[in-house]
C-alpha cells in the first residue's frame, strides 16, 4: 500500500478531503520522527513500537576489493511490531487484550 493509498482510505474512512488526511498523516509522522530525534520512543499500543538504536562502529569488507573498511557507528531507526500487527500479518484474529487495550482509554 502507497503513502497515496493509505491518504485515500483514511478520508474515505472518516469523510473528510484527501488533503485533510494527508495533513493528519503529515503530522503523525513528522511527531514519530521529532520523537526519534530527541531519542524517545513512539508507541501505537497493538500496532507497534517506533525506537532508535545504536549501532556499535565495527569493521566490513569492500566486496569488490575485498580490502577491510571501517563502518562508523551511528544511529538508526527500529520498529518492533505489536501483537496485533503480528496476528494480522498472520492471518489471526486480533488477540482479546489487545482489542481491550485500544478501546480502553489510559487513567492517570
Amino acid at each position: 500500500m502507497t503513502k497515496a493509498e493509505i491518504i485515500a482510505k483514511v478520508a474515505e474512512e472518516i469523510k473528510v478531503s484527501k488533503s485533510a488526511a494527508a495533513k493528519a498523516l503529515a503530522v503523525i509522522t513528522d511527531s514519530i520522527a521529532q520523537t526519534l530525534r530527541k531519542g524517545g520512543k513512539a508507541a501505537l499500543i497493538g500496532f507497534g513500537t517506533f525506537s532508535v538504536a545504536e549501532r556499535k562502529a565495527r569493521k566490513g569488507r569492500n566486496p569488490r576489493t575485498g580490502k577491510e573498511i571501517k563502518i562508523a557507528a551511528k544511529k538508526v531507526p527500529k520498529f518492533s511490531a505489536g501483537t496485533a500487527l503480528k496476528a494480522a500479518a498472520a492471518g489471526k484474529a486480533v488477540p482479546t487484550k489487545a482489542k481491550k487495550a485500544a478501546a480502553k482509554p489510559k487513567r492517570e
